[in-house]
This record gives structure tokens, sequence and C-alpha cells, in this order.
């Protein structure tokens, strides 16, 4: 076996999910490779844990949701949502060689998949009431996305993956602290970025390899309608198996009320109008990870970059709720290092970022010159 693959299982189940002895964990490989789900069953199991494995594969979950029935939709949530209320943990280990497997479903076939599954299963339940961990596994295509040899690709994701979350951890804390005292953000960026919004008495959550594989930000929401502006983003996103590239959103009183991009415009309208809560965010986020430098079209990787925001139309988490509900949460991207054009974060009229690089002293450890050191 891998050691790199054990050294990963070890990470999930003593620091993102800190299983413990008698409890019980579902380990859903979507293309993983068996020496991975093996290294975390193994791991599970070594603390006295009870593992639980679903295996599924990309083509095959297509062509469940393809023309897919309610009553189908509806049982299958059933089965699944029970059986993940049953856990204590859930680790999400997700690879496949094509990340458009998605691509040309209809637009109610995924409204009915999202509503009718993700909703109650993973927004309601696994969110919510376990502990959880979601992992996106390296695939060839990744490596393509990224303009690396499949090797070094590997060698990265292994040390983004297993880096000293401890440590970034321990950095977080005075961000958090600001956050938790800030009322009105201020954020501008490249293009036409000019977007201000209140996070006033909405808990900050720090993400330091408990939630995501990679790792590396925190989390707020706004509050729901106090958004107004306009949200540029400059990072190519991919949501329900459609490509985006400079999506453009503008805001009122917390609602989208004109969206545009350069790339999938067509399918911006049918996203946002799923359900009421879609036109409204549900969370902010600010990335630091010293390792993710630019985007890898997987937002398990950029939403974590260094110098890097997002900012997110769709359902609030419960930890950071803002009351605003949809069956969408779609995490969008807007890099702010000067290479990508520069820009700034203030807190209450405090420049606390700019150009993608922590200012106030006691941010700077978060700084990728320090994190990454």
């Amino acid at each position: 076996m891998d050691p790199r693959h054990e050294r990963l299982a070890e990470l999930l189940i003593h620091h993102s999910t800190c299983l413990q002895a008698g409890e019980h964990v579902l380990i859903e490989a979507f293309d993983i490779p068996e020496s991975m789900v093996i290294a975390a069953v193994k791991a599970a199991k070594s603390v006295g844990a009870h593992p639980h494995v679903t295996l599924r594969n990309n083509r095959l979950q297509r062509a469940l949701i393809e023309d897919a029935t309610d009553a189908q939709v509806a049982t299958q949530a059933e089965y699944d949502r029970f059986r993940m209320e049953k856990m204590d943990a859930y680790l999400g280990l997700r690879g496949g060689n094509n990340a458009n497997e998605l691509a040309g479903l209809s637009g109610e076939d995924q409204k009915r998949w999202s509503t009718g599954y993700q909703t109650p299963v993973h927004f309601q339940q696994r969110v919510n009431h376990t502990r959880w961990c979601v992992l996106r596994w390296p695939a060839p295509g990744m490596a393509q996305s990224a303009s690396m040899s499949t090797e070094s690709y590997e060698d990265f994701y292994f040390r983004v993956c297993t880096m000293d979350y401890a440590r970034m951890a321990q950095a977080v804390e005075p961000l958090k602290a600001r956050m938790n005292a800030a009322d009105q953000v201020h954020i501008c960026g490249p293009g036409d970025t000019d977007l201000k919004f209140s996070i006033k008495d909405i808990p900050s959550i720090p993400c330091c390899g408990n939630m995501n594989i990679p790792d590396g930000e925190i989390f707020t929401a706004p509050i729901r309608d106090s958004v107004n502006g306009v949200m540029q983003y400059n990072t190519p996103t991919r949501y329900q198996g459609n490509d985006f590239a400079n999506v453009r959103l503008v805001f009122k009183d917390g609602k989208i009320v004109e969206h545009d991009a350069d790339k999938g415009a067509e399918h911006l309208g049918a996203i946002f109008d799923t359900d009421e809560g879609a036109r409204f965010v549900g969370e902010f986020a600010i990335g630091f990870n010293p390792f993710i430098m630019h985007a890898q079209n997987d937002i398990l990787f950029d939403e974590k970059i260094a110098g890097s925001l997002h900012f997110t139309p769709g359902n609030a988490y419960e930890d950071a709720n803002n009351g605003n509900k949809s069956s969408i949460h779609w995490d969008m991207v807007l890099i702010q290092r000067s290479d990508y054009g520069g820009g700034t974060i203030a807190f209450d009229g405090e420049v606390i970022r700019k150009d993608g690089l922590f200012v106030p002293t006691d941010l700077q450890a978060l700084n990728p010159d320090h994190l990454g050191a």
C-alpha cells in the first residue's frame, strides 16, 4: 500500500473527523482506488470505530439522475438519509476521470436531484448532524487542468493534503476574533467588484482540515438582505456539470438582480431560479492555503487559494446561519493577489487584507511566507 494513502487516512480519522471508539463512520467513495478506501477502513478500526462503506461510480450516478422519477429520487433519499442518521461521521472521497460527467443533464433533472436528494441527505442531515470531511482524489484530468505531469501533481496533492493543519488552526484564531467582532465588510477587486454587506453577530468558522481536505479557509455569512454592489469572480468554476468564466453578479438588498458571464451565461438563470434562496448568499469565506496558488477548476482546491475569497449563492450552513435556505450552494472564487489584479477586504473601515496579503500584524501568520514555511 502507498504510505501516502495511510498518512492521509490517519489524518482523516484522527484530525478531520476526530473519530472515537464505538462511533460509526460512513465512507462514501466515488471512483477511488481500493487501497485508499481500505486505508480509511483500517484507520477507523484502529481507533475502535465502526466503518461503513458505499462505493459509487460517476457514470452510473449520471445514469441514475438522468430522467429520474420523483418516486425514485424520494425513495433513494429516504434510504440514504435513514443511514446517514445512524452515522457520527462522514468521509466523502470523491474521484473520477471526467469532471464534466454531469454535463448535458437537463435543468429539470438537476433540480429534481438537488431538491429531492442532496437537500435532505446532505444539506439537512450530513452537514448539520455529522462530523464530516470531503476530499477530492487526484485524477489525470486535474493534473492536466493544473498544467502539471501526473507524478508532479500527485506530489503536490499529497503535500497540500497532509500539511500541518494544527499550525493553521492556531494561526487563524486572530482572524476569527476579528470577524466575530466585525459588522461591515467592504470588498474591492478586479473588474468592477465593489461590494458591501454586514456579518454582525453571525459566527465565523475556521476550516483547518476538519471539513475538507485540502483545507484552509474561514467562513461566515452575510446578513441576508445586507448585500449591495457588484461581485465579479475571476476564477473559472464548474457547477452542475457546466463550465463558467468571469461570472458577474449585481446585488440589491441581498438579492441577485443581474447576472452575466463570459462563459456559461445561458445556464445562470436556471440555477438562480431553482428556488427563492438561490438568489441570496449563504456563505462568505476567506481562503489561505499557502500551497494552493492557482485555480485547478475544482472547488475543493480553488476555494482555499491563498489570497482568495468566495461568496456563495444558496444555502447557508447551520454553524453560520443567516436564515437562507436553498437546494443550491455554489461556491465561486475571487482571487485578490496582485498577479490577479489585486483587491482589498476591509472590516469596519480597516483594511485587513490587501492584494492577497494580510496587513495587521496579528494576521500575518496566515500569509504564505509564514504558513507555508
